[in-house]
Formats: structure tokens, sequence, C-alpha cells
């Protein structure tokens, strides 16, 4: 059994999605038309149309469990958020100065510490290899310049 809290924050969670998803929506229509199969657009609304899918599905199974969800109070959630909030700034101060594979490790295995993932060691290396995969992919291969630090990366 799930508990009020957890289904109210999927919903929430799952409507913020998909109000994100409308606004990438509206704003790739307002990108110039190349003419092209593959428009500056395409990628954007394929990520919104995804995002939105996922929304609705988040909200679907919050307006499913909430009937029977049960009052419960979780411990320590508050300074969790607190902690998230420091994490978050964390990465945002430190890009310019770390890059960002170091940074972006570092928030991915921050957040999944503070939200109870298992096996720490293991996350690391997970955090490592996400960073490092988004780096090579948008630094190099799409040519989107990501802040890269003092080490090149």
């Amino acid at each position: 059994m799930q508990d009020r809290r957890t289904a109210l924050s999927t919903g929430l969670f799952g409507a913020l999605m998909l109000l994100g998803a409308v606004v990438i929506i509206v704003d790739s229509m307002r990108l110039p038309d190349e003419n092209s199969a593959m428009g500056p657009a395409v990628m954007p609304v394929m990520v919104a149309v995804l995002l939105g899918a996922v929304g609705i599905g988040l909200l679907v199974q919050a307006g499913i469990r909430l009937p029977g969800a049960a009052r419960a109070e979780l411990p320590g959630a508050w300074w969790r958020v607190v902690a998230l909030v420091a994490v978050l700034l964390a990465f945002a101060l430190l890009l310019p100065l770390a890059g960002y594979v170091l940074t972006a490790a570092g928030l991915f295995v921050g957040a999944a510490l503070l939200l109870g993932a298992p096996r720490r060691w293991v996350l690391l290396a997970y955090g490592w290899a996400l960073a490092a995969a988004v780096f090579l992919v948008f630094d190099r291969l799409i040519g989107l310049s990501l802040p890269s630090g003092p080490w090149g990366f």
C-alpha cells in the first residue's frame, strides 16, 4: 500500500511533466522551418511527446492509487528536500569551475543517495558513466558545448 503523500507527489510530478511537454512543443513550433525532413523542431517535439506520455502515465497511476492510499509520515522528508536543493545549487555553482562530467556525476550520485538508492559504490560508477555518456553525446557528437572544466571534460 502506498502512502497518500507519495501518490499526491506522483500526480504533481506527472502534471509538471505534462506542463513541461506542452511548453516544449509550443516553443519548438516557434523555431524556423528549414524545409528539410529533420528540421530543428523534430527532436524537441519527440522529447516532449515522451515527456507528456510519462506525465500522463504518472497522473493515471496517482489517480488509481490515491483513493486507497494511507496517511503516513515519512521520517526525514524535509531534510532530504533541503539536501536535494543544496545538491542542485552546488551543481549550478561548481559547473563552470569543475566542468560538466564531474559536477553532473556528483549531482546524479547525490540525488540517488538522498532518494535512497542502494549499492553506494556501484552508484559512483553509474553516475560517472552517465555523466560521461551525456557529455560525449552532446559535446562531441552533437556539437553542443558543455563546460569542460580544467581537465577538458
